[in-house]
C-alpha cells in the first residue's frame, strides 16, 4: 500500500470520528465541565473541624431541622429563605473564612445547591459541601 493511500484513509477516519464529536460538543456545550466547574468541593468532617474558627458553617436544611439541632455556630441558609437569610450570612462572612455547607445526608441536594449559589451568586471563594452531611457530623461528635 502506498503512503498516499494510507494518508487518505487516515484522513477519512479522522473526519468520521470528528463529526460525532463536533455534534456532541455543539448540543452539550452548556454542560461541559471545564466551562462550568463545580461550585463546591467536598470536605470531610475532620478537615472542616480542624479549621476551627476559620470555618463558617451553613445549614441548608429546613428551619425545623435546624431548630432540632445543628453544628454549633452554624447559620441557617436554605433555598426557601434565600433572599431573607442571605444578607445575614454575608454580613457574618469575612475574607479568609472557609464556608462549609451541609444538609441532612450525603444524598441531599440542598447543600450542593446552596454551595453553588454562594459561590456563583454571592461570589464567595472558598465554599465546600460537608461529606456525609449532618449525619456525618453527628457520628463524628460521638
Amino acid at each position: 500500500m502506498r503512503w498516499g493511500s494510507r494518508l487518505q484513509q487516515a484522513l477519512i477516519l479522522l473526519c468520521v470520528a470528528a463529526v460525532p464529536a463536533a455534534l456532541q460538543a455543539f448540543y452539550l456545550r452548556d454542560r461541559i465541565s471545564w466551562i462550568h466547574p463545580p461550585a463546591a468541593n467536598e470536605m470531610a468532617v475532620t478537615e472542616a473541624a480542624a479549621l476551627g474558627p476559620a470555618v463558617m458553617w451553613i445549614d441548608a436544611r429546613s428551619e425545623e431541622e435546624f431548630a432540632a439541632g445543628h453544628v454549633n455556630g452554624a447559620m441557617l441558609l436554605n433555598a426557601e429563605q434565600w433572599d431573607s437569610l442571605l444578607p445575614e450570612v454575608l454580613n457574618a462572612w469575612s475574607p479568609g473564612k472557609v464556608v462549609v455547607v451541609y444538609c441532612s445526608k450525603q444524598t441531599c441536594g440542598a447543600s450542593l445547591e446552596i454551595a453553588r449559589r454562594l459561590h456563583d451568586e454571592a461570589n464567595l471563594p472558598d465554599v465546600f459541601v460537608l461529606r456525609g452531611g449532618w449525619e456525618a457530623w453527628q457520628a463524628w461528635r460521638k
